[in-house]
């Protein structure tokens, strides 16, 4: 089968996660939006390295009110442009364009932003420094203020890496936001969550061609490994079981085919030092690993004061719900909503009908909920300032 057709209907699967080109995610959206982008001379990344010329791509949709208080951040996830939450935005969506100001953000490493792929020497390929959450939150909060004059928004809103962006807010600027939502995904990185992404990286660099990230072509064969990694990953063992991987796709869809569209077509045209970056970057996540909470995350979860929806996947295999329960139980005045889902990982970015209506229907009630208010200490603790 040709991937015109098995590569739709893959597409509208993996929707969810803006991999794919023209999915669903993106076609149901009429909401617009302009894309633009912002740059920075001298960036100083958490790592030390400084690029001489940083920027990141972003989109917007809607339009900046008069008093500058109607603003919404939605950080990408993992290797996604700005359009990753089209599904979430739009007339009778939770994010109406009509009333918010919704910025869109492109992490580093994903190609467009400054990646490893298109950042001159001495940065190219494996020497671009590792850019961690903390940098892509601080480029941002740049971006905002300079571009807009905004210093203060009405929610940041994050699936999957943009949920661990939305938590690093929370702790980097505790102020910043009204309210925080974090869909399939977690304020730290665990062990188990490491290893996988090491398996990942791993596949790549196993391919000879990879050549320690300077390779003259893409080393393909470590591409497609690490393709079948991650998909084993995406979805619930009873997703696989029951098979819904047939849901909208032709009926000669067979299991074999689905496993080669994967293999060969998951994150078309990436770049394999661009998709270890941002692996590194998954790895490193830890609201507490700075100088204020030196690694430890019970006490970083108990000090965030910004009202939170958190919004696990029941059945992530990438952000487990223990996990999520986890950390829920020790952040103050948490709204802990998990979406009911056998659709693993991708149920946080709305990946059925059944999803999108439950996450969109949580994010408008819990914007509209006026009472939804912390009252806590403001205590400036050592070492408030910089990337905490």
């Amino acid at each position: 089968m040709a991937f015109s057709t098995l590569g739709r209907a893959i597409c509208r699967i993996a929707a969810a996660l803006a991999l794919c080109a023209g999915s669903a995610a993106i076609a149901q959206s009429s909401s617009g939006g302009e894309e633009h982008t912002y740059e920075v001379a001298d960036f100083h990344t958490e790592s030390g390295t400084v690029l001489p010329h940083a920027k990141i791509v972003y989109g917007t949709y809607g339009t900046l009110n008069a008093a500058g208080d109607n603003v919404i951040l939605v950080p990408s996830h993992y290797m996604a442009t700005w359009h990753g939450y089209d599904w979430l935005i739009g007339k009778g969506r939770a994010l109406d364009p009509a009333r918010y100001f919704i910025v869109a953000t492109e992490m580093f490493g994903n190609g467009r932003s400054s990646s490893p792929s298109n950042t001159p020497e001495p940065y190219h390929g494996p020497r671009f420094p590792v850019t961690t959450i903390r940098d892509n939150v601080e480029i941002v909060r740049a971006l905002l203020k300079y571009q807009y004059g905004v210093t203060h928004v009405r929610a940041i809103i994050g699936f999957s890496m943009g949920g661990q962006q939305a938590f690093q807010w929370a702790i980097s600027h505790p102020d910043y936001a009204d309210r925080i939502v974090a869909t399939s995904s977690t304020a730290k990185t665990y062990g188990h969550g490491i290893v996988r992404l090491e398996s990942q990286i791993a596949a790549i660099e196993a391919d000879p061609v990879f050549a320690n990230g300077d390779y003259k072509v893409q080393p393909a064969k470590g591409i497609e490994a690490f393709n079948l990694v991650w998909t084993a990953w995406l979805y619930s063992q009873e997703w696989w079981r029951r098979e819904l991987w047939r849901v909208g796709a032709p009926a000669d869809i067979t299991l074999g085919k689905v496993i080669e569209t994967y293999r060969t077509k998951f994150i078309p045209d990436a770049d394999a030092n661009d998709l270890i970056l941002q692996m590194r970057a998954w790895q490193r996540h830890d609201i507490s690993g700075n100088s204020r909470y030196n690694g430890q995350i019970e006490a970083a979860l108990r000090s965030i004061r910004t009202p939170i929806l958190y919004m696990p996947s029941l059945t992530d295999l990438y952000f487990p719900v223990e996990d999520a329960r986890y950390e829920a139980r020790l952040i103050p005045g948490v709204t802990f909503k998990p979406i009911p889902s056998l659709w693993g990982h991708p149920a946080g970015a709305g990946a059925t009908v059944a999803d999108d209506k439950f996450i969109n229907e949580a994010v408008f009630a819990f914007l509209a909920d006026k009472q939804k208010k912390l009252v806590l200490p403001r205590m400036r603790m050592p070492g408030m300032s910089g990337r905490n």
